[in-house]
């Protein structure tokens, strides 16, 4: 019996290394992720060929934690990690079910625990994620049903962990808070990951790649308007990262068609209709001091990013 095994070729045949490739052109920066993700890829790998030579081990526990503010890739992330764990064998789908507090927490007694139940019988075989998982937790409030939740996910993490993978996200400060409420919680999730903000430039280079996929481009002086709008728009309230980026671009397009619009009845060229120019950009609300996307006279603690 072959004593020995060949972890690139294990590597090669898992097809993992094509899912690292696709998180790596789909995210701008976010190294310390990427890297906390090979990590944990080669930890499952490195396991895996420990069973082919019959070197007995516990499983490692899968479930996770992502801690950042909005647009910073969390979800892509949890769908590359389960597609991972889908080709090593340790689930059997590889699917993502997104939920929040209102898809496991019921109004009324007897209400929770069907509807959490429900959620983990549809992510069996992939990952459970809960967004804004904090919410789940309401101390003071005895009718409040969300500690139910917690426990019956608490006991199906530990006696299905080889059936599905759960992956608690949200804001890192309120996620701290909500683990140290629920230290049992906090024990079973073994791999804390946070996700940094992105830089002017970070930002800029998902802009690019952002109008690439949509046949669009910065022309001339545009750019540099644009780092400009980054700037200030991160100054101001509901910045959501890559996701504020993109809802900015969809504006720029929108002002951009309006602008050529007005030339009815002009030929139009390719370059003009796939030109995003200065105007397009400076008729921004943002070069105002005010968030787009929010009506001036909206309360400042509601936002459509």
């Amino acid at each position: 019996m072959d004593s020995s095994i060949d972890l690139s070729l294990a590597y090669a045949d898992s097809g993992v290394g094509e899912v690292l490739d696709q998180l790596d052109c789909e995210l701008i920066g976010l190294k310390p992720v990427k890297t906390r993700i090979r990590e944990i890829a080669a930890l499952l790998l490195v396991d895996r060929a420990r069973k082919d030579l019959d070197l007995a081990s516990t499983m490692p526990s899968l479930h996770m934690s992502f801690t950042g503010r909005p647009g910073t890739g969390k979800t892509t992330v949890a769908i590359r990690i389960s597609q991972i764990l889908h080709r090593l064998g340790y689930l059997r789908k590889g699917h993502v079910v997104t939920v929040t507090r209102d898809d496991l927490v019921g109004q009324y007694v007897g209400h929770t625990a069907p509807k959490t139940r429900e959620m983990i019988k549809r992510a069996q075989g992939g990952v459970l994620f809960i967004d804004e998982a904090y919410y789940l937790y309401k101390p003071g409030n005895e009718r409040d049903y969300g500690a139910e939740a917690i426990e019956i996910l608490l006991q199906d993490m530990e006696s299905r962990r080889g059936d599905f993978v759960v992956i608690f996200a949200g804001y890192k400060d309120k996620m701290d808070a909500f683990y140290q409420s629920n230290p049992g919680l906090s024990s079973r999730v073994a791999h804390h990951i946070d996700f940094p903000d992105y830089s002017n430039r970070e930002l800029l280079a998902i802009a690019q790649l952002f109008l690439v996929q949509q046949n669009y481009y910065f022309g001339d002086e545009a750019e540099g308007i644009f780092e400009d709008y980054i700037e200030r728009r991160r100054q101001l309230p509901f910045f959501a990262n890559a996701r504020s980026i993109r809802n900015a671009l969809d504006r720029t397009r929108l002002r951009q068609a309006n602008r050529l619009f007005a030339r009815m009845g002009e030929p139009l060229s390719r370059d003009e209709l796939m030109t995003i120019e200065p105007a397009d950009i400076l008729a921004s609300r943002v070069f105002q001091g005010e968030v787009e996307g929010r009506h001036p006279t909206q309360p400042l603690m509601e936002s459509s990013e």
